[in-house]
Formats: structure tokens, C-alpha cells, sequence
């Protein structure tokens, strides 16, 4: 690889080694769903509006999605151990600013930078195992980042309706971003020690970041999210449709930057050569729309629980871990079992994966508007939904990752993590204020039935976005041609 290298691959790395690696993906992963937990706690706490509750999740994702490839960069061209470092002190010291934020607006912020440096730490672990693990071992060490990325979304949930159930030092929601601080500096005092020394800078021009590229990418991101999350509570005045208009125009500036900086010898920022292959572009909208509908569960959730249904955070935040769990169990079994396919066979699966999703939703609602929430029936559901987003995914990362020649790796894998993130991103931003619109305006005594509606609309949505994810992937399995170089 160009630019800055490691030492060279051991195969027989210590596991001390391997676990500073990992906790990225896995710190990462649990400040996403830990606030959703935590949002109605923030709502209450900061008398914050449901646009800005929104935001507190969405200011997170969207900055890790624009900056996760300028990150992976940055690796590349400075050295992964020291943007690993760089990346784990400051995703501390903006989860401290998290955890002190006097007012909404001061949180959303701090959760932005907080989503820049997990989008600086996050890719820089990837490239330790490519670096430092061989054969086997990197096998290993890659079943131990996956389980690392789904325990720390497993851990996020519980861990943040235990921290604010406990009401730890009086410290409410806030507890659940300064936990961060004293895990962020073992790991930084254990990645000083234990991650080799990167090797003397070399100068890579393909592989630097381009700052207009970056630019244009967070403008035409902020201009779509910003409007869909504060709309709605704000009356949906002209800003809000100015904004959203002009983020055309911002996008294609975004192609116009990158086809100058491409004429220059830079790398684009995305790699929208890849596009043209209409299986990926099938793949990616899958991806985004399926990636939308789980984001959007763990906010929706979290507020139909526990304002809904005046259940705890604790509870709110146990509800999900059969889901989240299914998630991880799917990847496993299909991970197994799908080689063992006939191709024609094989590329039903990932569309099958939606379709199990869509029929959870769906049943979620159906029961919901029959006037019934039983919550077994609704965890039972719920797992069966999270193990079929769990086959979906699995399986079109797979797909994806064929669908283009060996050299274009990087970018479909950039791509890809970019794709999630704004679905979530975007999801949050749909779903969230369709429910909260239609929860708006109950009386007292109505609370639970008109919660119980909104939730209902917003599985209804959710299943129906299940099935345009399951179309897609779909046509995307059946469209792939052979992979050339």
C-alpha cells in the first residue's frame, strides 16, 4: 500500500494487540445506540424540541458518514497508529464535552465532533488487522472486530437504560457519554504501548485528503437532514424547502470538485465510477433503505416505550437486545450456510433477509392497529426482524464486495459504510418525525393509544421501505455480471 505502512505482518500478533484494535468499532457502535436510549431522558432534561432530540442521534451518524473515508485516508497517508491515537483522545474529550453540554445546541455540536472522531478512530482498525495479522490469524481477528461491532451495539443498549435507570451521581443521561472518558484513556495508554510504531512518512498524493471534496459532501449531507429533522417541529417554514432545494446543487458540485481533483492524480472521495454497475447501485439504494429502517427503530422505540407506554429506559433499552442479537446469530448462520448454495439459490438470500424484515413490521403494525401490544409478542417480532436485516446484510456486503474488481475494494468498502451511515442518518430524520407527528397532540388520558397509533404508522412505513430494500436486492443479485478487472 502507498503511504504510510506499519511493521511488517506478524502472524502470531498478541491479543493485547488485537483488543486496542477493536474497541474503536466497538466505542463507535455503542455511542450510536446508547443516545438512542437516552433520548427522551435528553428531551426531558434539556426541555429540548423533537427536532433537536433527533439531531442528538443524527449530528453523530452524519458526521462519522462524511468523514469515515477522509479518516480511512488519513490512515493511510499519517500512519494508522497515529490517527488511531488522535482519533480515541478526542472521541473522549467530545464525549466529556457530551456529558457536560448545558443546553440542546451545545449537545448536538459536541455530538458531531464526537461522530468526526469515531470516524477517524473507526477505519484505522481495519488497517491494524490488514498490517498486523496474517492467514489465519487475520481470520480470527476479523470474526473478533465483527463481534466487537455487534457487542458494542448490544452493550449500548443495555448499558444505557442500566446508567440512566441507576441515575449514577445524579448525573441522569449525561453519565452515558462521561462513561467514555476513563475507557478512552485506558485504551489510548494501552494503544501507546501495544500498537507498533508506524513506519517513517512516505508521501502518497493519491491517497490525501481533498478539504473542497469533504466540503461539499457535508454541505449537500446537512442540507437534506438539518430541514427533515426540524422541520416539522418549526412549522416547516421557507428555510426548510430553500435548504432542501439547493442540495442538488450541492451534490453536484461534490462530482464537479471530485472530477478536478481526480484530473490532479487525487483519489475521489467517492468513487462514483462504481455507480455505472447497475447491480452496486441496486445494492447500495438496498443497503441505504434496509440501514434507514434500523436507525429508525432504535429512535422510534426508544419514544414510543418510554413515553408511550411510561416504561423505563431500562426497559426500552432490553427490548432491543433480542433484535440486535438476531442481527449478529444471522450473520453467523449465513455466513455458514450460503456458500454452501447453489448460485441461484444464493441470491434469493439477501432479498429473503428483507422480506423477513418487512413481514416483522408489518405484523408489528397490524397487531397495533388491531388494538393490541402485547410486549412479548412485540420482542418476538422485533428478533424475527432483527435477524432478517442480519441476513440481508451479511449477504449483500458479500454481494457488493464481488460485484467489483479486487483493485476497487477500498472504494466499494468507503462506499458501502458511507451508504449506512446516511441511511441512518436519514432514516432517523423520516421515520422520527413521522412518529412524532402522529403522536402530537393526545391529551392526557390518550397518551397510550395515540402512541400506539404513531408507532403503528411508523411500522407500517418501516415495512413498506422493507419491501422496496427487498426489490432492490433483488435485482441487484440478479443483475450482477462476472467481476473483471
Amino acid at each position: 500500500m502507498p503511504g504510510t505502512l506499519s511493521t511488517p505482518v506478524s502472524t502470531r500478533p498478541g491479543n493485547r494487540l488485537l483488543t486496542v484494535l477493536v474497541m474503536a468499532p466497538f466505542l463507535a457502535q455503542l455511542d450510536t445506540t446508547i443516545a438512542n436510549v437516552a433520548t427522551p431522558s435528553i428531551r426531558t432534561g434539556l426541555a429540548a424540541s423533537d427536532g433537536a432530540v433527533e439531531l442528538v442521534v443524527g449530528a453523530y451518524l452524519v458526521a462519522f458518514a462524511v468523514l469515515i473515508i477522509p479518516g480511512s485516508r488519513l490512515g493511510q497517508s499519517r500512519g494508522y497508529r497515529r490517527m488511531f491515537l488522535l482519533g480515541v483522545a478526542l472521541f473522549g474529550l467530545t464525549s466529556l464535552a457530551c456529558g457536560l453540554a448545558p443546553n440542546a445546541t451545545a449537545l448536538v455540536l459536541a455530538r458531531a465532533a464526537q461522530g468526526a472522531a469515531g470516524a477517524l478512530m473507526f477505519p484505522q482498525a481495519l488497517t491494524g488487522i490488514r498490517l498486523n495479522f496474517a492467514d489465519g490469524a487475520r481470520s480470527r481477528a476479523i470474526g473478533v472486530y465483527t463481534l466487537a461491532l455487534s457487542g458494542g451495539a448490544v452493550l449500548g443498549q443495555c448499558l444505557g437504560g442500566l446508567l440512566i435507570a441507576a441515575d449514577v451521581a445524579g448525573l441522569g443521561w449525561r453519565s452515558i457519554f462521561l462513561v467514555n472518558v476513563p475507557v478512552c484513556a485506558a485504551v489510548l495508554a494501552a494503544g501507546r504501548r501495544w500498537l507498533p510504531a508506524d513506519s517513517p512518512a512516505g508521501s502518497d498524493p493519491a491517497a490525501r485528503v481533498h478539504p473542497l471534496s469533504v466540503a461539499a459532501l457535508s454541505v449537500g449531507v446537512l442540507l437534506v437532514i438539518v430541514p427533515l429533522c426540524l422541520g416539522r417541529g418549526e412549522g416547516w417554514p421557507a428555510w426548510t424547502w430553500l435548504c432542501l432545494a439547493a442540495s442538488g446543487p450541492a451534490f453536484w458540485l461534490l462530482l464537479a470538485v471530485q472530477r478536478r481533483a481526480a484530473a490532479r492524480g487525487v483519489l475521489p472521495l467517492l468513487n462514483t465510477g462504481l455507480l455505472g454497475n447497475r447491480s452496486v447501485a441496486l445494492g447500495l439504494v438496498a443497503l441505504f433503505v434496509a440501514t434507514s429502517t434500523y436507525h429508525a427503530l432504535l429512535f422510534v422505540l426508544a419514544q414510543y416505550v418510554q413515553f408511550g407506554l411510561g416504561a423505563g429506559a431500562l426497559v426500552s433499552g432490553l427490548m432491543l437486545v433480542p433484535w440486535v442479537a438476531a442481527f449478529g446469530v444471522a450473520g453467523k448462520v449465513t455466513g455458514r450456510l450460503t456458500p454452501a448454495l447453489a448460485p441461484r439459490w444464493a441470491r434469493l438470500v439477501p432479498p429473503s433477509g428483507s422480506l423477513m424484515l418487512a413481514v416483522a413490521f408489518l405484523s408489528i403494525s397490524g397487531v397495533l392497529f388491531g388494538g393490541r401490544h402485547p410486549m412479548a409478542v412485540l420482542v418476538v417480532l422485533l428478533t424475527l426482524g432483527g435477524f432478517g436485516l442480519g441476513v440481508q446484510f451479511s449477504t449483500l456486503i458479500g454481494h457488493l464486495t464481488g460485484a467489483v474488481p479486487a483493485h476497487h475494494a477500498s472504494d466499494i468498502s468507503g462506499t458501502a459504510t458511507t451508504t449506512m451511515t446516511l441511511g441512518g442518518a436519514t432514516g432517523i430524520a423520516l421515520y422520527g418525525t413521522l412518529y412524532l407527528a402522529s403522536s402530537a397532540g393526545s391529551s392526557a388520558g390518550s397518551v397510550a393509544s395515540a402512541a400506539d397509533q404513531a408507532f403503528a404508522v411508523a411500522t407500517l412505513a418501516l415495512g413498506a421501505a422493507a419491501l422496496l430494500s427487498a426489490a432492490c436486492a433483488y435485482l441487484a443479485t440478479h443483475l450482477a455480471r462476472p467481476v473483471s478487472g
